[in-house]
């Protein structure tokens, strides 16, 4: 008989086997402070379930100015089914060349860096979108499931998935089919994990970022709870301009 596993027990062989990329994560991290001190962006993208690390990212407490979340409605659901349903965004991250059209308001720069979060790594969305940062110069980082970019074919005309594309994979540690919990009698499993995976491995090159960055002098402002002691209360208004500044310019 199968031994029944519990979501948060789960979660937790996960979380280890996200700590085993260690090195990894630093490396990114060493990246990404390379970019933002040199006042460049780091960019994230993700579809469907994969934008909720991108919106977790900036702007949230504990974020920082220098990741830039690159996300479109028509790539996330806001109800589950009717306009803005779950069943348009499927079909829509499938269809290529839509990400050319998104990206006609982009305008890369080579110093910049890009992650992007898919833990199929197969649909056109994300395959595009890191061919179009490639294309442009600028170094990728895949978040992605190992089963899928090992043993899961190409769905993209390129032949490529996203992995095949980005200098350096952080694998999410979540089997392929993401649910992890069995439920006797019941066709398919249940609790979906990979996007808390790639969460933890975002927030996780967010803080080694900060301290790659204070190692050289950097000290960063994080977006910031208005019941943290020691903070001002303009800290957060300070942030967006922050913000502001790099986007513009001034």
């Amino acid at each position: 008989m199968q031994r029944e596993v519990s979501y948060l027990s789960a979660v937790a062989h996960t979380i280890d086997r996200l700590q085993e990329q260690s090195e990894q994560i630093r490396m990114v991290a060493e990246r990404a402070a390379e970019v933002i001190a040199s006042h460049h962006w780091v960019r994230l993208f993700g579809s469907g379930h994969s934008v909720l690390p991108v919106q977790d990212c900036f702007p949230r407490y504990g974020g920082y100015v220098g990741f830039y979340p690159m996300m479109d409605p028509r790539l996330m659901w806001t109800t589950v089914s009717g306009p803005g349903g779950a069943e348009e965004l499927l079909w829509l991250e499938r269809q290529e060349d839509y990400i050319r059209i998104f990206l006609r308001h982009t305008r890369w720069d080579p110093a910049d860096m890009l992650i992007v979060i898919s833990h199929g790594g197969q649909n056109a969305a994300p395959v595009e979108m890191a061919l179009a940062a490639k294309a442009a110069g600028l170094y990728v980082v895949a978040i992605t499931s190992e089963e899928n970019h090992r043993h899961r074919p190409a769905t993209h005309s390129s032949g490529k998935k996203l992995g095949d594309i980005a200098d350096v994979i952080l694998f999410n540690g979540v089997p392929s089919e993401d649910a992890v919990v069995a439920v006797p009698g019941v066709a398919g499993k249940v609790g979906g994990v990979s996007t808390l995976a790639a969460i933890a491995l975002v927030q996780a090159i967010v803080s080694e970022t900060a301290l790659a960055l204070a190692r050289r002098g950097y000290l960063v402002r994080p977006f910031a709870s208005p019941n943290t002691e020691g903070v001002s209360p303009d800290n957060n208004e300070e942030v967006y301009e922050e913000f502001r500044r790099r986007l513009y310019g001034a």
